[in-house]
């Protein structure tokens, strides 16, 4: 029920209880002549919680229990909601419910998007679409999951008892059933010479037998069960071998999906191995119930069936319920891609965590070298300001500024700061992911994790800033003495100073800026996936006049370079796109947007002091310090937070153990904070 509905039942008057509710619905399947469908939605009305609190099982839990105790209502209820089902069109239902469409996956979005203006009618004539009748709610899913599955088993139980499989309302559900493995196997055969999986591993042409073998093995089995049903004689193929060619073709799949983690994926092959692994499921999951059903003559091979029934409904109906939801199917379908992004982005923040001497020497050295680079490039952003040119020109000078800078920074091996937490976040999620608090061992090394980044993310910091700050100073001074007159005039000094108030616009800024560090993270991986999947090395060295240029093996060695690093070149630069067309942006549509960088706002406090001449009250200058700080905190903790919650998701990790983890890292820091700030004394490095 949607939260209008619940409203006003609550504005109409105190809701009557659950179990007369649910009692008020099983009593309309007391006459022979009810239509069910209808009476299966008024059932579910009255199952479906009132309030977001409420026991999602309770209302299930008095079904059950109602019907228990009722043997005649039991039998009635069983009796019509067979006929029913045998009454409807299932094959569409064994084989679309749960499965990804063939139609692909933009075709896929703009139809949900089509539902949400247009909603699709319900042919009511396949079982498929009854679900969306009698499940009309859709965040049914929500509470339905939530049931437990023993509930589910209690009510095929009661609906499928060993009796009740041998009727011919039970075979006709069984011949779909049939139906249904023959198009999934025909549907997973023709994988076998998809263009795409043959591209994604240069073996598969030895897996194409098992794909073809598939289909010539299901049509035996459904042979094979079809004779036995009609001659009531028991199943010589017990589906075991049809079983053996399934796990040899997820084998295969299996295969591609670990080489795409190395090698890239595209959009079309996630969605091309997602869909073929369902199909292979299904086919599995429809044997199961097939073979376990006729041979139900004793109590486990009943109870086998009715439970893999039991989990099979139950899965399809939430799944069903959860087709029309955009949000679902976006985070079901860009799982593979994410995580194939985020482990790029992981392999990038291992070189962020200094463990040795050597490491943190060299942070600092190269978070130096960034400051110098970063102090110019503030100048620079500040001279096309004072241009005064038309905004999109001005956007273009400013994107140019930042992007070229950060590719030189990224190119000549330096570090800025802010950069790093977008990279550590996807190394800790997956040490998180295969972190068992209960072994010390374990919680120490991440606690050791965590000290090495926390030094690392300072030692960045403290190289990016006061070398920024200097730098800004210096060349303030000297072009001033250059020029023979302020580098900076009072009033964009002025201007620099306002925008370090950490009680203005400073700290949403940093948060802006904060979002375009994480999703550089993102663009970096993203590029990196695109260069392997593409091959773009070899074809940038096949290109004739770079091999006129170069040579045939210089051509390569480009192609080469171009390639390992793509993403970082790709990364940096979008990302100052990002922060140079902002403030115009905001300008444009009115908003007050803008960013806020922690090098750049020391390096801008630099040039502020050359413009007052150094004539500065030390609280404005106390009062900047602490923006600049606080920029920075927001800065880190904007992309760090978002990383790690990218992370997590896209390897489903669900870490239970924060408090522990973080209880952990607190006593550290009480009896050795060294090892947060300075590399261990024994750790040399190489």
């Amino acid at each position: 029920m949607s939260g209008w509905r619940r409203l006003i039942s609550r504005l109409l008057g105190k809701p009557r209880a659950a179990t007369d509710r649910i009692a008020t619905a099983l009593a309309a399947f007391h006459d022979p002549a009810v239509d069910v469908l209808p009476a299966l939605q008024r059932l579910v009305a009255a199952l479906r919680p009132l309030a977001r609190d409420a026991d999602p099982a309770a209302g299930y839990t008095a079904m059950l229990e109602q019907l228990e105790a009722d043997s005649e209502l039991r039998r009635l209820f069983r009796e019509q909601v067979i006929a029913f089902l045998a009454s409807r069109r299932l094959v569409t239902f064994f084989t679309d419910s749960g499965i990804l469409p063939g139609t692909g996956f933009f075709s896929e979005w703009w139809r949900i998007l089509g539902h949400r203006l247009l909603p699709e009618v319900p042919d009511e004539r396949r079982l498929k679409d009854c679900l969306h009748v009698i499940f009309d709610s859709s965040d049914d899913w929500q509470w339905l999951e939530q049931v437990p599955q023993t509930h589910a088993q209690r009510l095929w139980h009661l609906l499928a008892d060993r009796n009740a499989q041998g009727t011919v309302d039970w075979q006709t559900i069984q011949q779909q059933m049939l139906d249904a493995v023959l198009l999934l196997a025909h549907r997973v055969s023709g994988l076998g010479v998809d263009g795409e999986l043959l591209r994604a591993a240069a073996d598969f042409d030895a897996d194409t037998p098992s794909f073809m073998a598939l289909s010539a093995e299901a049509v035996d089995f459904v042979s094979q069960f079809r004779t036995a049903l009609a001659t009531q004689t028991p199943l010589t193929d017990d589906g075991s071998h049809l079983q053996v060619i399934v796990a040899q073709c997820e084998d295969a799949l299996g295969r591609i999906r670990r080489r795409a983690l190395s090698t890239g994926t595209s959009l079309h092959l996630s969605y091309l191995l997602t869909r073929s692994e369902q199909n292979l499921a299904r086919i599995r999951e429809l044997t199961v119930i097939l073979a376990a059903s006729h041979a139900s003559e004793t109590d486990d091979s009943a109870d086998t069936a009715i439970n893999a029934w039991a989990a099979f409904a139950r899965a399809a109906f939430l799944a069903e319920n959860r087709r029309n939801s955009l949000r679902h199917y976006l985070s079901e379908l860009s799982r593979l891609l994410a995580i194939r992004v985020t482990e790029n982005a992981a392999r990038s923040g291992e070189h962020y965590i200094c463990e040795s001497s050597a490491d943190y020497r060299h942070m600092w050295l190269s978070a130096g070298g960034a400051g110098v680079l970063i102090g110019l490039m503030a100048l620079l952003k500040i001279k096309a300001a004072a241009l005064h040119a038309p905004p999109l020109i001005e956007a273009f000078l400013f994107s140019m500024i930042y992007g070229g800078g950060f590719v030189l920074i990224y190119l000549l091996g330096m570090t800025v700061a802010t950069k790093q937490p977008a990279m550590t976040a996807q190394t800790l999620a997956g040490m998180l992911g295969d972190l068992r608090a209960t072994r010390s061992a374990e919680l120490e090394r991440m606690v050791d994790v965590a000290a090495a980044v926390s030094r690392s993310q300072l030692a960045a910091i403290a190289g990016n800033v006061l070398v920024a700050l200097p730098v800004a100073i210096a060349v303030g001074v000297g072009l001033g003495y250059w020029l023979g007159e302020p580098a900076i005039p009072l009033g964009k000094a002025a201007h620099l100073l306002d925008d370090l108030d950490p009680l203005s616009w400073a700290i949403p800024h940093a948060a802006i800026a904060g979002f375009y560090l994480f999703l550089s993270g993102l663009i970096t991986g993203y590029f990196d996936n695109r260069a392997s999947y593409d091959d773009i090395g070899p074809r940038i060295g096949r290109l004739r006049w770079l091999q006129r240029l170069f040579g045939n093996t210089g051509a390569q060695r480009i192609g080469n370079y171009i390639r390992e690093r793509m993403g970082g070149i790709m990364g940096n630069f979008l990302f100052g796109c990002m922060l140079g067309s902002t403030g115009i942006l905001g300008s444009l549509v009115g908003l007050p947007l803008d960013i806020r960088h922690i090098a750049f706002a020391s390096a801008n406090l630099g040039y502020a002091l050359t413009g007052f001449d150094f004539a500065l009250p030390i609280q404005a200058a106390l009062w900047a310090l602490l923006g600049i700080a606080a920029i920075g905190f927001t800065n880190l903790a904007v992309s760090f937070a978002l990383a790690l919650r990218t992370a997590l998701g896209a390897r489903r990790v669900q870490f239970n153990h924060w408090g522990t983890l973080l209880s952990a890292i607190w006593r550290r820091f009480r009896s050795n904070p060294r090892d947060f700030l300075l590399p261990p004394r024994n750790a040399s490095g190489g």
